[in-house]
């Protein structure tokens, strides 16, 4: 941090939200750009310098874990601060994994934002105490049924997202267009019947945790 105020850009889709976090974070810290959805967020981060991004997870088009690997390329310095209304510990280890700073629930309250924002800006890693220590895993049943309605190119692509995989690396990986793995994960969510993308991560991510540990448990 300089002696500056730290430069800080907003992504949510929830526009009353972002007002209120922009009048509660004004008087400490400068909003450089309010944005609503991925896409116009990643446009922001081309044209303008921050030190801190407060980030959603449940973007309209991407979700914020899709966008953490362009979020990092374009401003690797920048700390990203996840502020989700999910209070899950599934969630918030892959977002630490996949470049995020910090993890804070929305109804965690003003002053723990604050006390979140000071803790990654001075290079900390910080998740709110509110996260759970552990979440539930699916049954290995529940996964065998939910992949059982996949087709084998489905499965392979919720194998990569549940690696941290972006669209465009799953895209680059099985030579399709990035339109193309975006119009699969769509369908995915269909057949599985999950309406939002952060549903198909956490999916993605438990289903690929439970593979592994049947591995592990196999060679035990």
């Amino acid at each position: 941090m300089t002696a500056t105020r730290p430069r800080i850009i907003l992504a949510d889709d929830h526009h009353l939200l972002v007002e209120g976090l922009r009048q509660l974070l004004s008087p400490r810290f400068d909003v450089v750009a309010v944005v609503y959805d991925g896409e116009a967020l990643l446009a922001a981060l081309r044209r303008t310098s921050a030190d801190a991004l407060l980030l959603d997870l449940a973007l309209p088009g991407r979700s914020g874990l899709d966008l953490l690997p362009d979020i990092r390329t374009l401003r690797p310095a920048m700390k990203v601060l996840v502020v989700t209304m999910h209070v899950d510990r599934v969630l918030a280890d892959a977002a630490i994994a996949g470049g995020a700073h910090g993890f804070v629930p929305k109804d965690a309250g003003t002053e723990e934002l604050e006390v979140a924002l000071h803790e990654v800006l001075a290079g900390r890693r910080y998740i709110s105490r509110l996260v759970p220590k552990s979440s539930h895993r699916v049954g290995l049943g529940a996964r065998h049924l939910g992949l059982a309605r996949l087709t084998p190119r489905q499965q392979e692509i919720v194998r990569m997202i549940g690696e941290g995989r972006s669209t465009a690396d799953v895209a680059a990986a099985l030579g399709l267009r990035p339109s193309t793995v975006a119009f699969h994960r769509a369908n995915i969510r269909k057949a599985l019947g999950i309406p939002t993308e952060w549903g198909l991560v956490r999916f993605a991510i438990l289903t690929t945790i439970g593979a592994t540990e049947g591995v592990e448990q196999g060679q035990a």
